[in-house]
């Protein structure tokens, strides 16, 4: 719905608080009142000297009535939409943001809070799974509860033991408690920790990836041949571990910007509707670079938004760029049925899968994969393998086959599927009859 088109809301909204009648103010503009309810339904352009004295009118200014609504919360009301299901009217987001700004503003104030506390499930979902800290914090606690459950029940059960015998087991007890005492409140500084604190025992993957998403995995100095990688990882602030990581996946994207220049690439990439294969024949590179150059472009300047992952062959991930439904655990125990997966199964091939997340919205994607050596072969010597995926969201009109996937089965809500490897936290149990 165009600006011009909103003002007609505006002007009855305004009548309304005003208490005025639309025959009354059609009157006294000089038109009937049935043309004045065309104007207030959209139905009717307006401007000029009738907008002007309905404006006068009404006792407002002409710039209330066709003011844009706020650009930033327009788009996050479009974003609530896209992440929270797709039968959202969005063509009336300009409309909702004009008419009811104050629950325009709540909207997308929950959207927002909804993301960050999944973000935040996901994270801690994958520290109780692969931080080493957690787990010797967990295995002291639980240690200490054991040696006290043992001593308290040798003391219960044994009503025989002399003096000296009671007073050691006692002490145990008292030891281990203080020891529990100490590891519970270690762990609790620890899971409570904000994320100033938490930034710290980042992994190198994880240092870079915060850099690279501060400007949108962008960086015009690796655009050109001529561009010095070193001084560009060394005006980084990184562990030495992430500089050497930085070192080498910025090398590995000026590579892929001197073959894919990014205004021709753009440019390509919107003529072919964003086809990875087209790009990759058009350019002459593998299919592997055609995806990593696809996560460099803006959703500010038109282009979808993308998610992006690289994985070992041990299924780690070594790269990822996240995206609102998008997110795989950093050291395995992702669901196998994404395609990045599956890619391994089939070297040099690529693979193009509709997926679905679980969830309420049922969030579709499309994802783009392939494996790829990053050696040359050698006879009698596997071949070191890595998958690149990309990610967009919404699943074509005309998709089919869509393969259900989730994030990890410790907390994915699907109970009959066949590559359930462990039963999930909120109870989902293993179906051995599949």
């Amino acid at each position: 719905m165009s600006i011009e088109r909103l003002t007609g809301s505006r002007i009855r909204e305004k009548r309304l608080d005003l208490g005025l009648r639309q025959a009354a103010v059609a009157e006294a503009v000089g038109i009937s009142a049935s043309y004045l309810n065309l104007i207030e339904h959209n139905r009717r352009r307006i401007g000029g000297k009738l907008l002007a004295d309905i404006a006068r009118k009404l006792g407002v200014e002409t710039s209330q009535l066709t003011a844009d609504a706020d650009g930033d919360l327009l788009d996050q009301i479009r974003a609530a939409a896209g992440a929270f299901g797709t039968k959202s009217e969005v063509d009336r987001a300009e409309e909702l943001s004009a008419r009811f700004p104050g629950w325009s503003k709540l909207i997308a104030a929950q959207a927002n809070r909804l993301a960050m506390l999944e973000e935040r499930v996901q994270a801690l979902t994958d520290r109780m799974s692969y931080d080493p800290q957690l787990a010797m914090s967990l295995n002291e606690v639980v240690s200490a509860a054991t040696s006290i459950r043992s001593s308290a029940s040798i003391l219960v059960g044994q009503e025989d033991l002399d003096a000296d015998w009671q007073r050691r087991f006692h002490e145990n007890i008292h030891a281990d408690s203080l020891r529990l005492g100490a590891g519970s409140e270690a762990l609790i500084s620890y899971l409570d920790a904000p994320d100033a604190d938490v930034a710290v025992v980042q992994s190198p993957q994880e240092e870079i990836e915060t850099f690279l998403a501060t400007s949108s995995f962008h960086y015009p100095q690796l655009e050109k041949a001529r561009g010095d990688v070193d001084a560009f990882v060394a005006g980084v602030n990184l562990s030495p571990p992430a500089s050497a990581l930085l070192r080498m996946i910025a090398r590995i994207y000026q590579s892929d910007a001197v073959a894919m220049p990014r205004r021709q690439f753009a440019q390509a990439a919107q003529d072919c509707a964003y086809d990875p294969a087209a790009l990759s024949q058009a350019f002459a590179v593998d299919f592997a670079a055609v995806l990593r150059r696809f996560a460099t472009l803006s959703p500010s300047e038109g282009h979808p938004q993308t998610g992006l992952a690289v994985v070992d062959a041990s299924g780690s991930v070594t790269f990822l760029k996240t995206m609102p439904g998008f997110r795989l655990p950093r050291f395995g125990g992702a669901c196998p049925l994404w395609p990045i997966f599956s890619a391994f199964s089939r070297p040099t091939q690529p693979i193009m899968a509709d997926i679905v997340m679980p969830g309420t919205d049922q969030t579709g994607l499309r994802c783009y994969a392939v494996a790829d050596a990053i050696e040359r072969p050698g006879f009698d010597r596997p071949p070191a393998l890595r998958s690149t995926m990309l990610v967009l969201p919404d699943l074509p009109a005309d998709s089919r086959n869509v393969i259900p996937v989730g994030v990890s089965c410790r907390i994915c809500p699907r109970a009959r599927c066949n590559s359930r490897r462990e039963p999930a936290m909120d109870g989902v149990t293993l179906d051995t009859s599949l």
